[in-house]
């Protein structure tokens, strides 16, 4: 099965608690506090292994939850550090954010990672609270959560070369002549439903990867035929060869299968228009091709290069593949996203973008209070409500953050109901 899309969840460890702890020393009185910290948790990497080839593997795991760091332990021992947690991945793979849709990676090359989600640090062991005004303080911290996000991972073949045509054209007929690969070939439409790859290796000992990429109809780029789940796989392609049927076996001009076909590829994206583009007619050796032929090249008014062949017969190919590596020797690639030139010169790239909010606080049905918000919650977590020590300072951390006041203007009075997560409070004057 080929999978090129697909939606998953990941968990970056949390990071381990620190602990209250006291010296128990002979000999020696008062001992001070000796709680050590928590470890941080592991992140959640993605790493591009060239063996992979598909997203399949992902379609029986949705969740990846990385584990999370040692707690802390007595005479200041710092908790374990957990293992990143790695992930593989096909070369090819963009990792893009569910909810903001933004790009996160674009892995390609083998071996290169990507931190997908972060692992959280370590709590405070109560050795990091002592003051002066407090020598022995009976708290400490949980540890961070760690970063948790859905996101949608697609596959963009690496091929050099993207096979393009309206179904039924000689695609799949092409590669499996050029290449040692084996597509399904049958007479009707949309044969091919998964993109094929193969290499290609001409005569003078040059060699580059094609794909056959399913059949493109009218309306492709909106969802319609089979061609809108696979446009993405022309987007990394450096040359496209646009198959045409030149003797017109079903009925089609083999010019308005040419215009159909280009504004497909322009409305889906504009910057395939940019790359360079081969027209390869088809079925050559069939009656009235060459007719048709002549006047495509009549109707023509872009400077593309024309390659009459017949996949069946194998004439013309040794020429065209000749064009198709001169062209990709002259080709650049196209990143998928804008790279700055190295020019020695190191930019950063401020943006102003609005800090989240620390919380929100909104009403519940049943009157009483629901305070929200990234801060407040990573707060709460990191809290251990076991000691009251670390309740005093909870609270503090609250007044800091304004959410007394907050409540106060929201309405709330002495012995109203607050609720953070799934836990409940009362507000006290």
């Amino acid at each position: 099965m080929f999978v090129d899309q697909v939606k998953i969840y990941v968990k970056g460890g949390d990071g381990g608690n620190g602990m209250v702890a006291f010296r128990r020393e002979k000999y020696v009185p008062n001992g001070g506090p000796a709680g050590g910290d928590g470890g941080k948790g592991a992140d959640v990497i993605f790493e591009v292994n060239e063996g992979l080839r598909t997203l399949i593997d992902f379609r029986y795991q949705h969740h990846f939850k990385a584990p999370r760091g040692e707690h802390g332990m007595s005479k200041n021992q710092h908790g374990k550090n957990s293992k990143d947690m790695i992930v593989k991945v096909p070369p090819g793979t963009v990792v893009i954010d569910a909810e903001s849709k933004e790009v996160i990676a674009d892995l390609v090359e083998h071996g290169k990672r990507a931190v997908i989600a972060k692992g959280g640090r370590g709590g405070r062991g109560n050795s990091r609270f002592a003051t002066p005004a407090n020598p022995a303080p009976e708290l400490s911290e949980n540890g961070e959560p760690g970063q948790e996000r859905e996101v949608i991972l697609e596959l963009k073949l690496l091929a050099d070369v993207g096979l393009v045509g309206f179904p039924s054209v000689g695609k799949s007929t092409l590669l499996s002549v050029v290449s040692s690969a084996k597509p399904k070939i049958a007479e009707y439409h949309f044969t091919t439903i998964v993109p094929n790859l193969g290499v290609v290796e001409t005569e003078d000992s040059r060699s580059f990867v094609m794909a056959d990429l399913p059949g493109l109809i009218e309306g492709a780029h909106t969802g319609v035929g089979l061609g809108h789940q696979f446009l993405r796989h022309i987007e990394r392609t450096r040359v496209i060869v646009h198959c045409l049927d030149m003797a017109a076996t079903e009925g089609r001009d083999p010019y308005e299968d040419f215009v159909t076909i280009n504004k497909e590829l322009k409305e889906y994206n504009l910057r395939l228009t940019e790359r360079p583009q081969i027209i390869v007619a088809n079925k050559m050796d069939m009656p009235d091709a060459e007719n048709h032929l002549q006047k495509f090249k009549e109707q023509m008014t872009e400077d593309y290069p024309i390659f009459p062949i017949s996949a069946i017969t194998r004439k013309g190919l040794r020429d065209l593949l000749f064009a198709i590596a001169d062209m990709l020797e002259v080709t650049p690639e196209f990143p998928l996203e804008e790279k700055e030139e190295e020019t020695g010169v190191h930019r950063v790239l401020y943006k102003h973008e609005k800090d989240p909010e620390a919380f929100s606080i909104s009403r519940d049905s049943d009157g009483s209070f629901v305070v929200s918000g990234e801060k407040v919650e990573k707060l709460f977590k990191m809290t251990d409500f076991s000691r009251e020590e670390s309740i005093r300072r909870f609270a503090r951390q609250l007044r800091g953050l304004g959410v007394d006041d907050a409540l106060r203007q929201k309405g709330a009075k002495d012995g109203d109901i607050v609720k953070l997560l799934e836990f409940e409070f009362e507000f006290i004057e």
